[in-house]
């Protein structure tokens, strides 16, 4: 028989098992945002947008008012179908700068 104490306790096979995380190794995917150091940015940069887009829509509503002037028939605008999925998911064509 040995003598001396024992070094660890005996596992049973099969006993005691934790469940494992499955953790994606490696860089995460997507954009990543940084967060501005300065508010007045952040700001200027709302603020650029939003001209940004009164600006494209005031040239659209133009361009189809001098084309809907210029045809003899009617013009008629069709807009795109909104998607039902993710109602806040990025649409092709669009910026988030």
């Amino acid at each position: 028989m040995a003598q001396g104490k024992k070094k660890f306790n005996a596992q049973r096979p099969g006993g005691n098992k934790k469940p494992q995380q499955n953790k994606q190794k490696g860089p995460k995917k997507g954009g990543r945002i940084i967060a501005p150091k300065k508010a007045k940015v952040v700001q200027q940069q709302k603020l650029k947008k939003g001209l940004d887009v009164a600006i494209r829509n005031k040239i659209e509503q133009e361009v189809t008012q001098k084309a809907s002037s210029s045809l003899h028939k009617p013009l008629s605008v069709v807009k795109g179908a909104e998607r039902k999925g993710n109602p806040g998911a990025a649409r092709p064509g669009t910026s988030s700068k």
